[in-house]
C-alpha cells in the first residue's frame, strides 16, 4: 500500500505542477457561481432548483469527466513516451501497483474537487433559498430540498403481453402473416392493448391502487404529493383539461374528493394531498374521472406517481455526489487502460469515442426496438431491414446492456427533483460502475501494461 500511496502521490504532484488542480478548481467554482448568475429563474422554486442543481451538477460532472480522460490518459501515456516510467519500474515496485497507485491518485484529486465544487453548490443553494418569496420557500423545503421517495401502480406488463399473445393468435388464425413481418405485428398489437390500459375515455374513470409497502408505518399524519402526467387525443380550446380526482379507501368513510382541477397535457404536474388516506394495508386508492369531452391517456411508465418524504436534503445530496464519484473512477479506469498500449493522443480519443458511445445510448436504444438499422417506410409502415442486423443489433443489445449499468441512476435528475438516493443505490452504483466495470477495464489496462515493452517505447510510438 505505501507504494501504491507514494506513486498517487507523485500522480498529485504531477497535477499541481501543471496547475491542474487550480485551473479545474478554479472553472468548477466558476460554474457554479457563474450559472445561476448568468441564468435567469422563473422565481419559482422548482425553476430556481434546476438552476442550481442540474445546471451547475451538470457543468462539474462534464468538466470533471473530461478533466480525468485527460489527465488518465497522459499521466501513464507521457511517461512512457518521455521515459520517465522506465525510472520508476526498475525500483522494486510492480507494474500493477503503477497503475493502480495512479488511479488511485486521479480519484483521490476527483474527490477533492467534487468536495470543493459541491460544498459551493451546496451553500449557494441555501443562501440563494433564502431569497425567495416565503410561499416559494416552503415548496422548496418541502419538495425540493427533501429526499422523497416514489410509489407506482403495479407492473402490468405481464397481464399486456398474456393479452396481447392472445390477440396475436387470434388474428394469425384468421389472417397468417409472414414471420418476418411477425415481430412487427406483435408490436403494433402491444400497443393497442397498452393503450387500453392507459386510456380514460370521457366521462369515465380510472382508479388508481398504489401499495405504499413498508412507507407505510411512518407515513401518518405526513402529506403526500401526487405527481401525473397525462396526453390528450385532441386539443382544447383553453389548451388545459378538467382533471377530478378522489383519494382515499372507496370501503370506508376515509375518502377526499379534490377540487377540479384545470391541467395541462405532456407535461407533469404535482400537487399534495391530505395524510392518512392509505388503508390499513398501506394501499393507497386513487380515482381519476374525465369530465372532458376527449380521451386522456395516462403513461404507465410515468403517468401516476405517489411521492413520500424519506429523509433529509444534505445526505440525499451527498449521497448523489457519491454516484457522479463513480462514473469518475470509471472514466480514470478507462483513460488508463487506453494509455497502457496507445500513445496520449489516441489513447486520448479512444476514450472519447466510447464516451461518445455512451452519450449515444438513445439512439442505440431506439434502433434495438425498431429491430433494424434499416430505413423503413414509416407511411406505408413498413420496417426497414438490413443484413447488418444480424452482427449490429446484438452488438447494440451488449453494449446497452453495458451502458445501463452507468445510468441506472441519475442522480441529477433525482436531486433537482427531491428524490430520494438510497444507500441502497449509491451501493449498487458502486458495485456496478467502480467494481465491475471498473474492474474488468482495470484488470484489462493492467495486463496490456504488463505486456508493453517500455525500454522501445519512445522509439515505436
Amino acid at each position: 500500500m505505501q507504494r501504491i500511496l507514494a506513486i498517487a502521490w507523485l500522480t498529485w504532484k504531477a497535477a499541481l505542477r501543471f496547475k491542474l488542480f487550480l485551473v479545474i478548481a478554479g472553472l468548477l467554482i466558476l460554474a457554479v457561481v457563474g450559472l445561476p448568475l448568468v441564468i435567469k429563474d422563473d422565481g419559482t422554486a422548482r425553476g430556481f432548483t434546476q438552476i442550481i442543481l442540474t445546471y451547475t451538477l451538470s457543468a462539474i460532472t462534464v468538466l470533471l469527466g473530461i478533466s480525468t480522460l485527460w489527465l488518465a490518459c497522459g499521466t501513464l501515456a507521457r511517461d512512457i513516451e518521455e521515459c520517465q516510467i522506465q525510472v520508476v519500474a526498475t525500483k522494486p515496485i510492480a507494474r500493477w501497483q503503477i497503475w493502480i497507485g495512479k488511479w488511485f491518485g486521479i480519484i483521490s484529486l476527483n474527490a477533492a474537487l467534487l468536495a470543493i465544487s459541491g460544498t459551493c453548490v451546496f451553500g449557494l443553494l441555501q443562501w440563494r433559498a433564502t431569497k425567495l418569496p416565503a410561499d416559494e420557500q416552503k415548496v422548496l423545503r418541502s419538495e425540493v430540498l427533501v429526499a422523497r421517495g416514489s410509489a407506482k401502480e403495479q407492473n402490468n406488463d405481464a397481464q399486456i403481453d398474456e393479452e396481447t399473445e392472445r390477440i396475436l393468435q387470434a388474428r394469425l388464425k384468421s389472417n397468417p402473416v409472414d414471420k418476418v413481418d411477425l415481430l412487427e405485428v406483435r408490436k403494433q398489437i402491444r400497443e393497442q392493448v397498452k393503450a387500453d390500459f392507459q386510456l380514460v375515455a370521457p366521462g369515465e374513470y380510472r382508479p388508481w391502487r398504489i401499495d405504499l409497502g413498508f412507507a407505510k408505518n411512518y407515513l401518518h399524519d405526513k402529506p403526500l404529493q401526487l405527481r401525473v402526467k397525462f396526453n390528450a387525443a385532441n386539443k382544447s380550446s383553453s389548451g388545459t383539461f378538467l382533471a377530478a380526482w378522489q383519494i382515499g379507501d372507496p370501503n370506508s368513510t376515509n375518502i377526499v374528493q379534490l377540487e377540479p382541477m384545470s391541467l395541462a397535457p405532456d407535461t407533469f404536474h404535482e400537487f399534495q394531498i391530505p395524510p392518512n388516506l392509505f388503508d390499513g394495508n398501506g394501499v393507497l386508492t386513487i380515482v381519476f374521472a374525465n369530465a372532458n369531452s376527449t380521451a386522456l391517456l395516462f403513461p404507465l411508465e410515468d403517468g401516476m406517481e405517489v411521492l413520500y418524504p424519506e429523509g433529509g436534503f444534505a445526505m440525499n445530496f451527498a449521497r448523489g455526489l457519491g454516484i457522479i464519484f463513480c462514473w469518475m473512477a470509471l472514466l480514470a479506469a478507462l483513460g488508463l487502460a487506453a494509455a497502457s498500449f496507445l500513445s496520449f493522443p489516441v489513447a486520448t480519443f479512444f476514450s472519447l469515442a466510447m464516451l461518445t458511445v455512451v452519450l449515444s445510448s438513445g439512439t442505440l436504444a431506439e434502433t434495438v426496438e425498431n429491430g433494424s438499422v434499416g430505413v423503413g417506410n414509416d407511411e406505408k409502415g413498413i420496417a426497414g431491414h438490413s443484413v447488418a442486423d444480424v452482427v449490429l443489433i446484438p452488438m447494440f443489445k451488449g453494449i446497452l446492456a453495458v451502458v445501463s449499468l452507468t445510468k441506472n441512476i441519475s442522480p441529477i435528475d433525482l436531486l433537482s427533483s427531491g428524490r430520494a438516493i438510497s444507500w441502497t443505490d449509491l451501493g449498487m452504483a458502486f458495485g456496478q460502475i467502480v467494481l465491475l466495470l471498473g474492474g474488468i477495464i482495470s484488470v484489462c489496462g493492467i495486463i496490456l501494461f504488463n505486456q508493453r515493452e517500455l525500454a522501445t517505447a519512445q522509439g515505436t510510438q
